[in-house]
């Protein structure tokens, strides 16, 4: 049957920058095996199938209209509270509340491991973080690095990269540094997953997800509402900033938000 389908540049306003990503309605019907046909069809990093709520109380109106719109989506990881608000017929933001709170996930190897793997030296590894693995559904391995331009020649050492970075999984590794390339802007960063089929990611919700943790575990935040904009994508030639808010609650942190700009790139069906 045929199916509507659109695509998206999400974390940009700018077609040909940031995330792209497909976006399939009318999923119903389909198993697994025929959406990573369809994914692997589209070869965006990441393709999202519509299905109906197992709890019809959770419903959302994903395109069209104006205004701001809240809704709950399902998704493996629990009910994800969302705010949508369109900017335009084919633009818009979306903010998406994390279901649940980043988790401390163990130990990283030391600094001479990490940092060969990532072809750098030992001293271009620290920044204002310490190297940490943290999980807010999918486990990263973050590593703070001390400018833009070791951040720029870091590239994963096939021979190491998974054996020191792969801890219970494929490697997956935030690679990031305070120097931004736009100062109004609080974090830069890489992400690289070859394991996983990705050499390089635009941008990374799940590991900005984490990295609240993170923040909030080694800076001294005062209760309240605190924000920050994260840069990604820049090396590859498709800028993303994604925007991670946090309340924090009597020193700790209580909930979080990623959001981001999307832009309508393509739309059209699919015989599937």
């Amino acid at each position: 049957m045929r199916r509507k389908f659109m695509t998206l540049d999400v974390f940009t306003r700018t077609r040909f920058g940031g995330n792209p990503l497909a976006l399939v309605f009318d999923a119903q019907g389909l198993d697994t095996a025929a959406m990573q046909t369809i994914a692997r069809e589209f070869s965006h990093p990441e393709t999202v199938f519509v299905l109906p709520p197992e709890n019809p109380a959770n419903r959302a109106r994903l395109a069209g209209g104006a205004g701001r719109q809240s809704f709950i989506l399902e998704e493996k990881i629990g009910p994800v509270s969302c705010t949508a608000q369109a900017h335009d017929a084919d633009s818009g933001q979306a903010e998406f509340r994390l279901p649940r709170l980043p988790q401390d996930v163990g130990q990283v190897p030391d600094v001479a491991a990490m940092a060969g793997a990532l072809g750098l030296s030992d001293g271009d590894i620290g920044s204002d973080y310490p190297p940490a693995r943290w999980s807010g559904g999918v486990a990263y391995t973050f590593v703070p690095v001390r400018s833009l331009a070791a951040l720029e020649r870091a590239r994963p050492d096939a021979a190491t990269f998974e054996k020191v970075f792969g801890i219970g999984g494929p490697a997956m590794v935030y690679v990031m540094c305070t120097q931004t390339a736009d100062p109004d802007h609080h974090l830069h960063a890489r992400m690289f997953a070859p394991g996983n089929g990705i050499a390089e990611d635009p941008a990374t919700g799940s590991a900005v997800a984490a990295f609240a943790g993170l923040y909030a575990a080694h800076r001294e935040l005062s209760d309240g509402e605190h924000r920050l904009v994260i840069e990604q994508g820049y090396e590859m030639g498709r800028p993303s900033l994604m925007n991670l808010s946090l309340t924090i609650s009597n020193g700790l942190l209580a909930a979080a938000s990623i959001g981001g700009d999307a832009v309508v790139v393509t739309e059209g069906e699919i015989e599937a």
